[in-house]
């Protein structure tokens, strides 16, 4: 049996792999010149920018796709734990977190006496969330309802906390602000506030700061590079710079996907590339899922003000991963989720892999992304860029007592219009939808087309989430869909 597979992130490798390992003939379809989606890597004069993720936790999960093939992440990359986790400039202090638990004990202790034990207690009930969230929810087949009511689940539900906001959560708990915003800002990651995202994602905590954050060396194109080398060593053929424009269909069924030069015909089709995209854009309207005003009820996670920054010289003051929390998240959030309009004075992450990684910066340099929030749907000018980068290079001035400006002898700005032209992303999003109640598990848009059966979704605008974890488990999933379905026939 044939498949098709369009798009080259991790979602649609993931699939591409299993469906291939299944037995299957696949081809995968990837509309830019690059494989690996949003983690393209930027290569020039001597520096090499991840252009998407950037943070490696649960790596559980990326352990469990490589375990299908009898393989190891150490296979195909060097995972290095980083010591610090990160590091968070508050208004009026700096802030280490340390990688180890009783050093992370103490610095509780130091905000807040007595919080240390809470915390105890706040990670225990993370990791029990995380063993049943991961194991027993997100790599659940999404058929609507019922697949999750079953007996374990049910008895785990109030322990869940679905119903609670994460931020009430974490209030019952800690009482200093610095505290709070620093078990808040995983969720910036699912892309949405911390009011309207269940307590369920505080197992992203119990996963960041007590299972470690980590470093591929080499960077995450490393990771998007060891999927393509598994989904080919399955004999997943990839055609890069052809990007589907339109579908044959026949009896309910996707019978060849068309680019501009080539026609593919497949028994199956799986579409890892922007939901929205294909479903408004480019499926015939007949056979279109949702509509508008059910895209425009989605609440989306953020787009980004990109800035890919070779420094010459060396930042001391930075550490691998770096918050820049000085300001008040509560303005910067209403900006994106209620008034969609451009943070006066926006919270920021700087990245500087070159803290770890010397192969990524010419000897004497560093690595910088800096990185701001603002809503999905804005549309950027060069003057607007040119302002945040300004703003941002101003507070990194104030915070760590250096200019960068004089010393950056490559930059390239990516904003929300470049991840439309790139991407097709709905709205621009750089993440996907947010991680809301109402927009969780089988209540996001359905991985199997309700019309044509031959016909699957992944990705992050489908089932479990934005992030790269979840990616690979959607791809997962979609492939547990199209195997099962070839079964059949």
């Amino acid at each position: 049996m044939k498949a098709v597979v369009i798009g080259s992130g991790f979602a649609g490798m993931s699939s591409a792999a299993l469906i291939a390992k299944d037995g299957h003939e696949v081809t995968l379809l990837e509309k830019n010149a690059e494989t690996g989606g949003r983690a393209r890597v930027l290569r020039e004069q001597g520096f090499s920018f991840d252009m998407g993720p950037s943070w490696y936790w649960m790596p559980d999960v990326f352990d469990r796709f490589f375990s299908y093939f009898g393989k190891s992440a150490s296979d195909y990359y060097d995972l290095v734990r980083l010591e610090p986790n990160f590091k968070i400039f508050f208004e009026n202090e700096v802030v280490t977190i340390p990688d180890n638990r009783e050093a992370l004990h103490d610095l509780f202790e130091r905000l807040e006496p007595g919080s240390s034990k809470r915390l105890e207690a706040f990670m225990e009930d993370g990791a029990f969330k995380y063993e049943v969230g991961v194991n027993d929810i997100i790599y659940r087949q999404p058929n609507g309802i019922w697949p999750f009511i079953d007996w374990k689940i049910m008895k785990s539900a109030a322990g869940l906390h679905l119903l609670k906001p994460i931020s009430k959560h974490i209030r019952q708990y800690f009482k200093h602000p610095y505290l709070i915003q620093l078990l808040e800002f995983p969720v910036l990651f699912l892309g949405a506030d911390p009011k309207h995202t269940p307590a369920l994602y505080s197992m992203m905590d119990y996963a960041g700061l007590y299972l470690g954050t980590w470093y591929p060396m080499g960077g995450f194109g490393r990771i998007a590079d060891a999927f393509k080398q598994v989904a080919e060593e399955q004999g997943v053929r990839f055609i890069a710079g052809e990007e589907v424009k339109n579908f044959d269909i026949s009896n309910q069924q996707i019978t060849q996907a068309s680019t501009s030069s080539k026609g593919y015909k497949a028994d199956t089709f799986v579409i890892s590339g922007d939901y929205h995209h294909f479903d408004t854009e480019v499926l015939p309207e007949a056979y279109r899922q949702y509509s508008s005003t059910y895209w425009d009820s989605r609440v989306m996670a953020p787009s980004a003000f990109l800035y890919y920054i070779g420094f010459k010289g060396k930042l001391p003051q930075l550490e691998h991963h770096n918050m820049f929390f000085d300001t008040d998240f509560g303005d910067h959030s209403k900006a994106i989720y209620e008034t969609v309009s451009f943070p006066e004075r926006p919270q920021f992450y700087v990245s500087c892999s070159s803290k770890t990684d010397p192969s990524v910066a010419p000897e004497g340099h560093e690595n910088l992304v800096i990185l701001i929030p603002v809503a999905a749907g804005l549309e950027n000018t060069e003057l607007m860029k040119e302002h945040y980068f300004n703003l941002v290079c101003d507070r990194m001035k104030e915070k760590i007592g250096v200019d960068i400006r004089p010393n950056v002898v490559y930059r390239k700005d990516y904003a929300v219009e470049d991840f439309k032209k790139d991407y097709h992303a709905f709205r621009g999003n750089a993440y996907g939808l947010a991680n809301t109640l109402k927009q969780t598990a089988f209540l996001k848009p359905n991985m199997r087309h309700k019309k044509l059966k031959n016909t699957f979704f992944t990705g992050q605008l489908s089932v479990p989430g934005p992030g790269v974890p979840p990616s690979i488990v959607s791809g997962e999933l979609a492939a547990n869909y199209v195997n099962e379905y070839l079964k059949s026939l």
